[in-house]
């Protein structure tokens, strides 16, 4: 089923050929099969770099505009894009550009701080914005989430755990919250002694037990440095203070997150680990639509196993509780190294473990930078920490290769 309101809503997404554009093209591809060619219209498609897999989404879904981030890319767009009646466009202004079109949808999923300033763009629309990208609530939720608010929108979460939450979250028992617990699967080395995880190569940190994801994101899985940015979006998305969030590893990935109530009621999502369900739940939002995700079979499971993060082997945890606290910019500052970090990681110029030692050393850096007064409020500020944690996660990376 196909609510008539899914099928006419106009839809923008940043981040078209990513993990998560594509599972959403997906989803409109089935809703078109279902409601008609015309059912899910697409005002515009965003990549960073991918010309070819931009153009044949383009040539297939028809939106009004195709944009790559990347300049350079634009005669190849254009040429692609000859006789299809898709408008090309390339380069960050054109970003913001589509952005700024007239979608009642649009799918955040830009990876990485780049996928700021457009998410900032459409918000100020008041558009429904499926979040897909941390990187605008750690670095910049409380700006986020006002201009939201004062634009009428709405921000509905992609992330599995922040999905999973906001569909048991009482609206009306928000004050009842005792706790808002995020699972993490352990990811590749959950049961590794830190001794073998010096070794570890980027292959075996990319090897998701249970997902399919981007290679930066399943690094960030494998340091629970996700978990640790996961939390801070949670304290921006649901308003709840720190001392109200939590994290249990839950190998099977099968309850995405839970709600406890002071009642002692703790009320869960539970789920196969697929993509497509809470894309489905922000798609349809506030309905529900069909999707072919494989149905969960409890029985077949058999059982599912719960227990304590291990911060002492992975203190990205810690690093990013500390940033919540410290407020002043950290977390944007937090976010800024992780990715250089795990960038460094990626080329083999740093050790696994070197990520969270290389994200401490720039998180230290910054706080002494910032005094107590300082404080981030605009995106020109945040981008100017994001700057200058970046160059020094780059020096300590850097001094760790000799």
């Amino acid at each position: 089923m196909i609510p008539t309101a899914v099928a006419e809503r106009r839809i923008t997404i940043l981040g078209a050929t990513g993990s998560v554009g594509r599972a959403t093209l997906d989803l409109i591809a089935e809703a078109r099969n279902v409601a008609g060619p015309e059912a899910c219209p697409i005002e515009a498609v965003v990549a960073g770099s991918n010309v070819e897999d931009l153009a044949l989404i383009a040539r297939r879904f028809r939106p009004a505009m195709a944009v790559v981030a990347d300049a350079s890319g634009y005669a190849r767009l254009k040429e692609a894009l000859a006789g299809t009646g898709v408008e090309a466009a390339a380069g960050p202004e054109a970003v913001d550009a589509a952005a700024a079109r007239p979608a009642d949808w649009v799918m955040a999923a830009i990876v990485g701080a780049a996928g700021l300033a457009p998410t900032l763009t459409a918000a100020r629309r008041g558009a429904a914005i499926a979040l897909a990208n941390k990187e605008a609530l750690v670095c910049a939720g409380t700006l986020l989430t006002r201009t939201v608010e004062a634009a009428g929108g709405v921000l509905l979460p992609v992330d599995s755990e922040h999905n999973a939450i906001f569909q048991v979250l009482e609206p009306h028992n928000i004050a009842s919250v005792e706790r808002l617990i995020l699972t993490a699967s352990g990811g590749p080395f959950r049961d590794w002694p830190r001794a073998r995880m010096q070794t570890a190569t980027p292959e075996q940190a990319v090897a998701h037990p249970n997902w399919s994801m981007g290679a930066k994101i399943s690094v960030d899985s494998a340091t629970l440095m996700n978990k640790g940015l996961e939390l801070i979006e949670a304290r921006h998305l649901f308003a709840m203070p720190p001392e109200k969030l939590d994290v249990v590893v839950h190998p099977q990935s099968v309850v995405h997150s839970l709600v406890a109530y002071e009642d002692g009621s703790v009320l869960a999502q539970l789920g196969t680990p697929d993509m497509t369900i809470p894309i489905a739940s922000t798609l349809a939002w506030p309905a529900r639509m069909a999707t072919p995700a494989k149905r969960l079979d409890l029985a077949a499971v058999g059982s599912l196993t719960f227990e304590r993060p291990d911060e002492a082997r992975f203190p990205a945890l810690s690093l990013a509780r500390e940033a919540l606290s410290a407020g002043r910019g950290a977390t944007a500052a937090l976010n800024a190294a992780n990715e250089v970090a795990v960038a460094r990681f990626l080329d083999r110029r740093i050790g696994f473990l070197d990520i969270p030692s290389v994200v401490e050393q720039a998180l230290e850096s910054h706080l002494k930078r910032q005094s107590n007064a300082d404080a981030a409020e605009t995106l020109d500020e945040l981008l100017d920490i994001d700057r200058a944690a970046r160059s020094a996660a780059e020096r300590s990376a850097a001094a760790l290769t000799g």
